[in-house]
């Protein structure tokens, strides 16, 4: 029986295939295939016996279950597990009682979410606070300045919610007048993944008073589908590769009798062709859900930037009519009015030095998410074009096997 060395990485809602392989290939359809854990009672997760799927299986699996006929053909018995969940996370064991072939794996539960960065001044303090939602395993969040040196938190809390989901928050507290460079880092090391928020803030920020219809809230979800969805779609292709070159290795290893070795070969082969589809069709759902939140993103800058642009005209607006009272002072009045006025002009130029700097940060993160929606877009063409010619050739050689 061949079965993964490694712990299965699977995020909620995915659907995966726990691999499970007689060795030699040989038709299991005739077969009773147990697959269980042992911690779960009822402990079958799926249990076919007498060419029938019977239902003494635990509710916890209920419909998210299946093996494939034509799979089970060639030796290959490892079950499709639908819409996963944080409760799927354990061990699996993977049994045919006629030949006493059994082999176990363990399937790792991940789940993570977007990070969120706010700033809140409470007398002479600015605090960076950083939050983010529906984590699984229970991340650790770190904090880094520019120079990608760690800084300690102020504090940093972890609840567990009744969906088994762990929300995580940390703060750190700066010196106003300080220009900073931060960002918050929560990762998970168990599922090998990592969501990131920066966040830029001069010194002349702080001293602007805000318009109160503008809450002081930053939300860099661009970098965080830069960064986070970058690496899991880089990650996955690395993983995919290995799963590829493993196969090569193993198809060249074994010399079986010519009737065998055809037998292996063809099964492999369209087995290599189905895992092909099944990695092709995870990119695409990743692809399209990542051009789904970065055209989310874009509507949400569009409207900062409006906003912004908005704000700075009144500012303009404002300097222009402090200017003209300014000639307009009597001279009686013009020592003490003209302080007042001084007053307002530096405020106001504070004012449109900071919308006009968050503007082209704004002009900024647009123009890269722009980017990124068109490498998307074609990296899901491509894909939707090899989806076509792997179900071609799948569809060929269930024809040849008919044949």
């Amino acid at each position: 029986m061949i079965g993964p060395t490694d712990p299965l990485v699977a995020m909620t809602g995915d659907n995966i295939i726990l691999p499970c392989q007689l060795d030699p290939a040989r038709d299991a359809v005739d077969l009773t295939v147990e697959w269980s854990r042992r911690d779960l009672k009822p402990r079958f997760v799926h249990l076919k016996r007498d060419d029938a799927e019977l239902v003494t299986q635990n509710t916890l699996y209920s419909r998210r279950t299946s093996l494939s006929v034509n799979k089970l053909k060639c030796g290959d018995i490892s079950l499709k597990l639908s819409k996963v969940q944080v409760s799927d996370a354990g061990m699996y064991n993977c049994l045919v009682p006629e030949i006493g072939a059994e082999t176990g794996m363990e399937l790792v539960v991940g789940s993570v979410s977007s990070v969120v960065m706010e700033i809140s001044k409470v007398k002479n303090e600015i605090f960076f606070k950083c939050k983010s939602n529906g984590w699984y395993p229970e991340p650790h969040v770190i904090w880094l300045n520019s120079q990608g040196n760690q800084i300690t938190a102020e504090s940093t809390n972890s609840a567990k919610g009744s969906d088994g989901l762990y929300t995580v928050s940390s703060t750190v507290t700066v010196n106003k007048r300080q220009t900073y460079s931060l960002t918050c880092r929560v990762q998970q090391k168990n599922i090998n993944q990592t969501e990131e928020a920066h966040i830029h803030v001069s010194g002349d920020f702080y001293l602007v008073q805000c318009n109160p219809a503008v809450p002081i809230t930053i939300n860099l979800a661009v970098c965080l589908i830069l960064i986070g969805t970058t690496v899991l779609l880089i990650w996955k292709c690395g993983q995919n590769k290995t799963k590829i070159s493993k196969h090569d290795e193993d198809e060249n290893k074994q010399h079986q009798t010519e009737k065998e070795g055809k037998l292996q070969r063809e099964c492999e082969e369209k087995k290599r062709l189905e895992e092909e589809l099944q990695i092709n069709e995870e990119d695409l759902k990743h692809v399209r859900q990542t051009i789904e939140k970065v055209m989310e993103q874009k509507t949400f800058l569009k409207n900062q930037r409006e906003k912004l642009h908005k704000l700075l005209q009144e500012d303009k607006a404002g300097m222009k009519e402090v200017m003209k009272k300014e000639k307009e002072i009597p001279i009686l009045d013009k020592e003490k009015k003209m302080n007042k006025l001084v007053d307002k002009k530096t405020d106001l130029g504070k004012r449109i030095e900071v919308h006009d700097e968050l503007l082209k940060m704004t002009e900024e993160l647009m123009e890269g998410t722009e980017n990124i929606i068109i490498q998307m877009t074609e990296r899901k063409g491509k894909l939707e074009i090899d989806k076509e010619q792997i179900i071609k050739r799948l569809r060929e050689k269930q024809k040849h096997e008919r044949d």
